[in-house]
């Protein structure tokens, strides 16, 4: 009887530690996760001169913190650690070693700008930690070939030219147009974008002018771009930038068919500094809800989204579109954690990066969702036109799927 009771208490030990082994063996961590934190780091321009953009970085926080008051992600709570580059790469280098080194961190996610982004994609991919969902529209984001570690989240820069030349060429077929572009990565994809759009019609473009994000002021190349007997603007700037061309364009009393790009088509930070009376009739594109269009008063995402502003961004302006933005993108990073499961190392992180099918926010525009696969770094590639009214802006046409990078 004793043996028995002895093999039985044994068994009863094995059985048990087996189970410990196995829940143990399911858990997999790398810095940055553990069974009740998950790091995430952000770099952001809190200041400097594309420090408009730097609401997006609140919004997220925010956002997370509304997770964690909901239990966190699989029990998990989020520590977002979010620092500031003022918008100069080599503030980035700086703050993205931090991250890694320093706050040992599981991933960076939504760090903004083309320049401060293209500073820290090598290192990222030579660290293996993901630089997930970066806050620009440049092509080089969808290379999984080349940088399997990085991954973009909005529209590409060159799908929108491309959709701004489809726009031109069937409406002003004989229009003469005239760009302002950044002088970076995201002013020449757009470029691009634009030139290839048009074809064998590109000698439409007859005068184009660069600017640099730090320039005080960009009424030269606005006066010169006027000068050229263009009849059709296109600019790609950040807001300070296309906030001044929509106020000087107004001043010469120019009225040329007038396209801006996704990126400043904030009522908040862009058209009102402009003026608001001078971006009546602008053309941008669309890909997420505009809380300023009367479209949306009674929509449920709108309404969940504005919920979630007065609790946990109070302070953060409901008619500036980079807070809706900051919102989506938040959205899709608890998804892919949430996927993670109980798998938090950084190559699952990327693989379930890599794995979103049909996902939407609450705030996408409908019939737009979130795709990818291993292949396919490229997660939302549909967008819509939209004009201002004076007021807010007005969507019109289809929903158009991008076709760059493919």
């Amino acid at each position: 009887m004793l043996d028995r009771a002895i093999r039985v208490v044994a068994l009863t030990f094995i059985a048990a530690a087996a189970l410990t082994t196995a829940a143990t063996a399911q858990k997999k961590y790398d810095p940055g996760a553990s069974d009740s934190e998950i790091r995430i780091g952000n770099i952001m321009p809190y200041s400097g001169p594309a420090s408009a953009y730097g609401t997006i970085g609140k919004a997220q926080a925010a956002y997370f913190r509304k997770i964690n008051d909901e239990g966190g992600i699989n029990g998990r709570k989020i520590n977002f650690i979010s620092y500031d580059d003022a918008f100069s790469p080599p503030k980035a280098v700086e703050q993205a070693r931090k991250l890694v080194e320093s706050d040992e961190v599981l991933l960076i996610f939504q760090s903004l700008g083309t320049q401060s982004n293209s500073a820290i994609q090598k290192y990222m991919n030579a660290k293996k930690v993901p630089q997930l969902f970066v806050a620009t529209g440049a092509t080089k984001w969808g290379d999984p070939q080349n940088f399997p570690w990085t991954m973009g989240w909005q529209p590409n820069y060159q799908s929108e030219g491309r959709i701004y030349a489809a726009y031109i060429l069937k409406n002003f077929p004989n229009g003469k147009i005239a760009a302002l572009w950044q002088n970076d990565d995201a002013g020449k994809d757009q470029m691009k974008g634009l030139r290839d759009g048009l074809g064998d019609k590109a000698g439409m473009i007859i005068a184009d002018k660069s600017y640099e994000i730090g320039d005080p002021t960009i009424d030269s190349q606005i006066v010169a771009l006027k000068d050229s007997g263009a009849d059709i603007l296109t600019t790609w700037a950040a807001p300070k930038g296309a906030a001044q061309a929509i106020r000087k364009v107004a001043e010469l009393g120019w009225k040329p068919v007038y396209f801006i790009g996704n990126v400043s088509t904030s009522v908040a930070t862009v058209l009102k500094p402009a003026g608001i009376e001078n971006a009546k009739g602008i053309i941008s594109t669309a890909y997420i809800k505009d809380p300023t269009d009367p479209l949306w008063k009674d929509d449920l995402g709108i309404k969940t989204w504005l919920t979630f502003m007065d609790k946990y961004f109070p302070d953060g302006d409901k008619t500036n579109n980079n807070n809706v933005y900051g919102y989506a993108t938040a959205q899709t990073m608890v998804q892919v954690l949430k996927q993670c499961g109980d798998d938090l190392t950084r190559e699952n992180v990327m693989k379930q990066a890599a794995s979103l099918k049909g996902f939407t926010s609450d705030v996408l525009l409908p019939g737009i969702s979130i795709n990818t696969s291993p292949n396919d770094y490229f997660p939302i590639e549909q967008m819509q036109l939209m004009k201002f009214n004076g007021a807010s802006w007005e969507l019109f046409g289809e929903i158009i799927t991008g076709e760059v990078g493919h």
